[in-house]
C-alpha cells in the first residue's frame, strides 16, 4: 500500500502501540471506571437510597454528560493534522468514561443485566468492525489513513470500551470472581495474548483488538476494587480522589514516556489481508 504525504499526516495521529501505550491505556480505563462512577454514583446518587427518584436514570444523565466531550474530542482528533498525545489520550479517556456510563445504563437501567449487556455490546463491536472492513477493506490500526477510517476507529473504540465495562461487571458479579479475581483473569488473558503476539503468527490485527477490549474490563475491575465499599470487596476510596490520582499518573506518563506516532511491532505487511 502506497501512502501519499496527506495519508502519512493522518496516519501519524495514531500512536505507536508499545508497552507504554498499554500501560497508559490500562490506567485510562481504570480512570474511566472511577470517573464514570464518580458522576453517576457519587454525584447523581445512583447507588444511594433515592436512586431513580427523579424518574430519570442517573446513568442516562451521566452518559449525556460524557458523550458531549467525547464527540467534541473525537471531531478534534479527526480534524487534527498530526498526532497530539494529549488530544489522543483525552479522547481515549472520554470514550472510556462514556463507555462506563453507557454500559451501566444498559445493564442496570434497561434491566438487561450484565450478560445481556455484554452480548449486545459485543454485537455492536463486531458490527462496527464488520462495517469498517466492508467499507475500507481493513481494520488494521496501521492503515488508518483517512478521516473515514479514523471515524470507524473511534466508533469501534467507544463500543469496545463500553463492552469492556459490561464484561468486567459480569466477571466480578455474575461470574463470582470479585474485583481482584476478575482483574487477575483479565490480566492473565492479556499475558497470554502477549505470548501469542511474540510466539505465533496469529493476525496482529486480531490480537490488537482483543487486547484493546480486554484492557477495559481489567481497568473496570481495578477501578471497582479501588472505590467500591469494603463490604463488597473494595477499598472504599474516594472516587473523585482516585480519579484525580489516576489523571495525574496518566499525565506524568504521557510526559515521561516517549509519545510518537506510528504503528506497532510486527504489523501486517502490505498486501496481507487484515
Amino acid at each position: 500500500m502506497t501512502l501519499t504525504a496527506e495519508d502519512r499526516a493522518v496516519l501519524s495521529k495514531v500512536p505507536a502501540v508499545t508497552l507504554g501505550f498499554w500501560i497508559i491505556k490500562i490506567l485510562a480505563t481504570t480512570l474511566g471506571e472511577t470517573g464514570g462512577d464518580a458522576v453517576t454514583m457519587t454525584w447523581l446518587g445512583e447507588t444511594g437510597p433515592n436512586a431513580g427518584a427523579s424518574g430519570v436514570s442517573g446513568y442516562l444523565i451521566g452518559t449525556a454528560i460524557f458523550l458531549v466531550p467525547l464527540i467534541v474530542l473525537a471531531i478534534a482528533q479527526i480534524a487534527a493534522k498530526r498526532f497530539h498525545p494529549l488530544l489522543y489520550w483525552a479522547t481515549i479517556i472520554a470514550s472510556t468514561t462514556a463507555g462506563t456510563t453507557m454500559a451501566d445504563f444498559a445493564d442496570r437501567s434497561l434491566g438487561i443485566g450484565y450478560t445481556g449487556g455484554s452480548a449486545l455490546l459485543l454485537a455492536c463491536v463486531l458490527a462496527s468492525l464488520g462495517a469498517w472492513r466492508a467499507t475500507l477493506g481493513s481494520v488494521d490500526v496501521n492503515r488508518i489513513a483517512t478521516p473515514r477510517a479514523e471515524s470507524f476507529y473511534w466508533l469501534t473504540i467507544t463500543f469496545s470500551q463500553t463492552l469492556g465495562t459490561a464484561l468486567g461487571d459480569w466477571a466480578a458479579d455474575d461470574g463470582g470472581l470479585g474485583y481482584l479475581g476478575g482483574a487477575a483473569v483479565f490480566g492473565g488473558a492479556l499475558a497470554v495474548l502477549a505470548l501469542l503476539y511474540y510466539g505465533t503468527r496469529i493476525s496482529r490485527v486480531a490480537l490488537f483488538w482483543v487486547a484493546f477490549i480486554l484492557t477495559r474490563p481489567l481497568g473496570a475491575t481495578v477501578g471497582d476494587f479501588l472505590d467500591k465499599p469494603l463490604a463488597k470487596g473494595g477499598l472504599d476510596l474516594s472516587r473523585p480522589i482516585a480519579s484525580l490520582a489516576l489523571t495525574a499518573a496518566i499525565l506524568i506518563l504521557i510526559l515521561v514516556l516517549p509519545q510518537r506516532a506510528g504503528g506497532h511491532p510486527g504489523a501486517q505487511p502490505a498486501g496481507v489481508p487484515a
